[in-house]
């Protein structure tokens, strides 16, 4: 069976066959959902959890 995986930006599900897989020289495997997940993480360098579209940001505002 084929498993979801979490964006590692946003935090939304990634469906087998869609999304971005990302492999670190160290072996870390990062999955991104859209490459506007991709760009704020890897290029800008961006806090997910300052972004309202994103899940991270619920989780600490709804503390």
């Amino acid at each position: 069976m084929l498993s979801l995986k979490k964006c590692v930006f946003c935090g939304n599900d990634v469906k087998p066959g869609e999304g971005i897989m990302l492999v670190l020289n160290d072996g870390a495997v990062k999955w991104f959902c859209s490459s506007k997940c991709r760009k704020n993480s890897i290029k800008l360098k961006r806090d997910p959890r300052k972004y309202k579209w994103t899940i991270f940001y619920e989780k600490k505002v709804k503390k």
